[in-house]
């Protein structure tokens, strides 16, 4: 497992990107993707070091989920969602996870902070009801984290997989790869020590979820740059054009370099984003701007991928041209409720009014 390396080595690209079309085919990513994955380390970011894993800084994980997205939307957006699990499992166990969510520091983790569960006690354990959606990489997890209720009290269970079961209900234009299916617990009794009371998230683990989010979208887009940098560096023309290269035109040479602003920019701000939450100490104002940040770093890509579809023409929406699955796997992504531009502005808003009124607070009504 090699956590310290920036980029993926060109062998295992290369598996990515042959099989990021089955992924998208068969709703879930190759088994040849998700180890390419495990030897990168990528679902070990977030173990506990004493786990044997890496614990692994913002601006890590930030860089390994793009450079994985870059060939692979959507099992990079596996690998966030469990960094993003395991990060959330050690907030709410206080440290105190249960060994054997651990002992495979290189498991898969999924699941859904949403508190769609109820959860009875009773001699023995927690006897747990719920259907979670939305619950990405599912089919191929060995643990899900998931949201419930407990008398009352918002908690969070640790739940191995073989327990639950898989409604296949994710049927998406973009990120098909992810298998973001609906899990289920019926009647399920589980141990008590597998169940804790789960307080709000931090300023600062709210942005690194954010983050998480963002990076396998930052990643499709530089993906989507090598798509036409290729048609820059082939014999094709602007169509009806007397241009006999597309680099003999100012205006496609303009848009390039647009787009490629547009996706670096989206990349600063995300590591810049990674930075401050690795400095720790994020207050509530400096989340709603980090937020409003990420969020505008989504639509930058967005933005990216309509300029190189522009330059590809109709052609770029082949289904044999990889260019039309960054560009709905991006406009999927780009669009999470982490990277809600009216939310994060209206966030964003409220703190700074907050920062004028002596004792009031920061975040008004806007939801976590």
């Amino acid at each position: 497992m090699d956590v310290t390396a920036d980029t993926i080595a060109p062998d295992q690209a290369r598996i990515l990107l042959e099989n990021a079309e089955k992924t998208e085919q068969q709703d879930r990513p190759t088994a040849d993707s998700l180890d390419v994955v495990r030897r990168h380390g990528g679902f070990a970011l977030r173990t506990p070091e004493r786990s044997g894993g890496a614990w692994a800084d913002a601006g890590t994980v930030a860089r390994h989920l793009a450079d994985v997205g870059r060939y692979c939307p959507s099992t990079a957006w596996i690998a966030g969602t469990c960094a993003t699990g395991k990060t959330f499992a050690e907030d709410a166990f206080r440290g105190a996870v249960p060994a054997d969510f651990h002992a495979d520091p290189d498991a898969l983790a999924c699941g859904s902070g949403r508190p769609e569960g109820i959860g009875t006690p009773e001699p023995g354990g927690i006897r747990i009801n719920g259907r979670w959606p939305y619950v990405s990489g599912c089919e191929d997890a060995a643990w899900a984290g998931l949201g419930l209720i407990v008398d009352g009290v918002y908690s969070f269970a640790l739940i191995p997989m073989a327990d639950l079961t898989v409604e296949r209900t994710w049927h998406s234009a973009g990120m098909r790869g992810t298998g973001s299916n609906t899990v289920v617990a019926r009647d399920l009794l589980v141990p008590a020590e597998w169940v804790s009371p789960a307080g709000p998230p931090a300023p600062g683990a709210l942005v690194f979820y954010g983050i998480t989010v963002l990076a396998p979208v930052v990643g499709a887009a530089r993906g989507a740059l090598d798509v036409v940098h290729a048609l820059f560096a082939s014999d094709r023309k602007p169509f009806m054009t007397a241009y006999a290269r597309m680099g003999d035109s100012p205006a496609a040479r303009h848009w390039l370099a647009e787009a490629t602003l547009l996706v670096d920019r989206a990349e600063r701000t995300m590591l810049a984003a990674a930075r401050t939450v690795d400095a720790g100490d994020v207050s509530a104002a400096e989340r709603a701007r980090l937020e409003m940040d990420l969020s505008y770093a989504a639509r930058d890509c967005r933005a990216a991928v309509e300029l190189m579809l522009d330059l590809h023409g109709p052609s770029g929406f082949a289904t044999s041209n990889a260019l039309q699955r960054y560009w709905r796997d991006i406009a999927v992504g780009g669009r999470h409720p982490h990277l809600r531009t009216y939310i994060a502005a209206e966030g964003y808003g409220q703190a700074l009014t907050a920062e004028s009124r002596p004792g009031a607070s920061a975040g008004g009504g806007v939801l976590i």
